[in-house]
C-alpha cells in the first residue's frame, strides 16, 4: 500500500511539488488524504525546509484547489455525458425518466441548501468532498458560485491543517487520532442532516397542506443552474 506520509517525508526537498501533483490526483478519487498531505508538508516546512514553507504552502493550497474543480468538470462533462449518453439509454442500461427525477430532487435540495452543503462539505473526509464536488458539476451549479464558495472553505480548511501541522513539527503523528475523531464526527453531523431532511420531505406528503420541495431538473427555471 501507497505510504504518503513516507514518501512526502522521502521527498522532502520537492514537497510543495510533490504536494501539488497528489492533490491534484486526488480528484480523480485516488486513495490520497488531502488532510495528510497538508499535515505532514507542514511538518517538513517546519523542520526540514523550512525556507521553502510560504511555497509548500502555495502548491498544497493551488493542488487542493484544482483538485475540487478537476472533480467539479468530471461531473459536468464526464457523468453528465455518460448518465445522458444514448449508448446506455439504447443498451437499458439505466432508466433516463428515473435519473432525470433524481437529479430532480438532487437539484431541489441545492437550491434550498446549496451554499451551506458546499461549504461545509468541503470538510467532509473519505473520499465524500468529491462525490459532492462531482454531483456540482452533474447538477450544473453555477462554476462561478461553486468556486466562490469552495474557496472561502478551502481557505478555512488549508489554514488550520498547515497550522496544525506546522506547530507540532515532528510530532505531526499525535494529531492524526483526533484528526479521526474529528472527520466521523462531521460525517455523523452530515448524515444526521440528510437524513432530517428526507424525514421532513416525506412527512411534507402526507401532512395536508404541505408541499413537496421536488423540482424537476430543468436547467431553464433552475436559478442555480446554468
Amino acid at each position: 500500500m501507497f505510504d504518503i506520509q513516507a514518501f512526502l517525508i522521502e521527498m522532502a526537498p520537492y514537497v510543495q511539488y510533490v504536494s501539488f501533483i497528489l492533490l491534484i490526483l486526488a480528484g480523480l478519487s485516488l486513495p490520497i488524504s488531502e488532510d495528510i498531505v497538508f499535515i505532514v508538508s507542514a511538518s517538513l516546512a517546519a523542520t526540514v525546509v523550512p525556507e521553502n514553507t510560504l511555497y509548500i504552502f502555495a502548491g498544497c493550497f493551488l493542488g487542493a484547489m484544482l483538485s475540487d474543480i478537476e472533480a467539479y468538470l468530471i461531473g459536468r462533462f464526464g457523468l453528465h455525458r455518460v448518465l445522458f449518453g444514448n449508448a446506455l439509454i439504447r443498451l437499458n442500461i439505466i432508466n433516463r425518466e428515473r435519473i432525470e427525477k433524481k437529479i430532480g430532487i438532487v437539484t431541489a435540495y441545492f437550491i434550498k441548501y446549496g451554499g451551506k452543503t458546499l461549504f461545509f462539505g468541503r470538510f467532509i473526509p473519505f473520499g465524500m468532498r468529491n462525490i459532492l464536488f462531482m454531483t456540482s458539476g452533474l447538477i450544473r451549479l453555477n462554476f462561478i458560485k461553486f468556486l466562490i464558495i469552495d474557496l472561502c472553505a478551502l481557505i478555512c480548511t488549508s489554514s488550520v491543517l498547515f497550522y496544525l501541522g506546522y506547530s507540532f513539527g515532528n510530532n505531526f503523528q499525535q494529531i492524526i487520532p483526533y484528526l479521526n475523531r474529528y472527520k466521523l464526527f462531521i460525517v455523523l453531523m452530515v448524515l444526521g442532516a440528510l437524513l432530517l431532511y428526507f424525514i421532513k420531505k416525506k412527512l411534507n406528503k402526507y401532512i395536508p397542506g404541505g408541499q413537496s420541495t421536488t423540482l424537476k431538473a430543468d436547467p431553464s427555471k433552475n436559478p442555480i443552474i446554468e
